[in-house]
């Protein structure tokens, strides 16, 4: 008898140009109309996901990097690992080194550099990661420490932790290096827009970042209201496909103000959702 294999579910990652767009308004909605689904919140400066999943939680821990520490004992001042630093992260003043953690890339050179065997690595905590559970959701979710310079540690951490259903990963807004991170694993990629001149402004910017990646990606314009529309006209304009429109809707904006999941509160919400997921997996499965 020949082994069957369980299909890999595919991974989504919702994007906005900037912050209240709407971006885990669709996410967790998304994760939520799925018969089961994953939901990551890589917004590791500011995660907001588990204010609506409210999980039990099923495991948490520390996030930590690798720095290094010196032994003034057996440093010698010789430089080298000064020398080999691209980061300038050392430095000696005479023959005492100093360390800048916040600029350290935890590359571990310096350690293997230093003729004395003076330097070696310690763990140092940057923030932290959660794993619950919300009805059919496994909701996960990581958070910096106040002072870190990158959160692109969490991330990785927080994407080891992908399992093979469906996922919806809730990416950082903007285009920096935390939303490269956060969509290297996605199939696809559906950009979050608002219907004004700012808005078409910030989803040109998301748009150039995943065509650069090489990522597939769709449109979803929310807020909708009748007249004219910024951000569908660039979608227009660059042929890129519209997989759903969210109306402009109090009742709607009143749910989430609330932390409520507006797909688990009333049908037509759901119906709504559902349809957007389904045309956002018809274009990873063709």
């Amino acid at each position: 008898m020949q082994a069957t294999t369980m299909a890999i579910e595919p991974t989504l990652a919702i994007l906005s140009g900037k912050g209240g767009t709407g971006k885990t308004l669709l996410s967790v909605n998304l994760a939520s109309v799925a018969k089961e689904a994953t939901y990551i919140d890589c917004d590791v400066e500011e995660p907001n996901g588990n204010l609506f999943f409210n999980p039990t939680q099923e495991f948490g821990k520390l996030v930590t990097v690798k720095k290094p520490v010196v032994d003034e004992a057996l440093c010698d001042g010789c430089h080298k690992c000064v020398d080999f630093c691209a980061f300038n992260a050392l430095a000696l003043i005479g023959k005492r080194l100093m360390i800048f953690d916040e600029i350290c890339h935890s590359c571990g050179g310096c350690i293997h550099v230093c003729p004395q065997k003076a330097l070696s690595e310690q763990d140092r905590a940057v923030g932290e990661m959660s794993i619950g559970r919300s009805d059919s959701v496994r909701s996960i979710s990581g958070s910096m420490n106040i002072g870190e310079s990158s959160g692109v540690p969490i991330i990785e951490e927080l994407l080891k932790h992908k399992g093979e259903d469906l996922t919806i990963i809730d990416a950082p807004p903007g285009s920096s290096c935390l939303v490269t991170e956060s969509v290297r694993l996605a199939d696809f990629c559906i950009l979050i827009a608002e219907p004004t001149t700012f808005g078409a402004h910030n989803l040109a910017m998301v748009h150039e970042l995943v065509s650069l990646l090489g990522k597939p990606y769709a449109v979803v314009l929310n807020k909708v209201m009748e007249g004219k529309n910024p951000a569908e006209e660039f979608c227009i304009k660059n042929n890129i496909p519209i997989i759903g429109r969210i109306p402009f809707d109090k009742k709607l904006g009143s749910l989430n103000s609330v932390g409520k999941i507006a797909s688990r509160e009333e049908k037509h919400y759901r119906e709504l959702f559902a349809s957007i997921l389904s045309k956002a997996l018809a274009k990873v499965n063709p």
